[in-house]
């Protein structure tokens, strides 16, 4: 019995991580892109780095990247 459930309980954290990593990949890829496009390279690094299951990233593409909350604007030379 106690082997059955070791099984059960791998199964579902095997499951539990699929999910997660479905959920985050998407998300992160996004991101990176819309960052290296706007090359805010903090941002990039951040993403890059962090594993937030995906919060980081969609504040980042739904807020930060918008520009009116843009910590770190990238400045025009004249």
């Amino acid at each position: 019995m106690s082997q059955q459930l070791s099984f059960v309980n791998s199964w579902a954290d095997s499951l539990v991580l699929l999910v997660i990593a479905l959920w985050t990949l998407p998300w992160k890829g996004i991101a990176l892109w819309k960052a290296a496009h706007r090359e805010e390279k903090i941002w990039f690094i951040a993403i890059l780095i962090l594993n937030t299951f995906a919060i980081l990233e969609i504040l980042y593409i739904f807020v930060f990247s918008k520009g009116k909350f843009a910590i770190f604007k990238k400045q025009e030379v004249k």
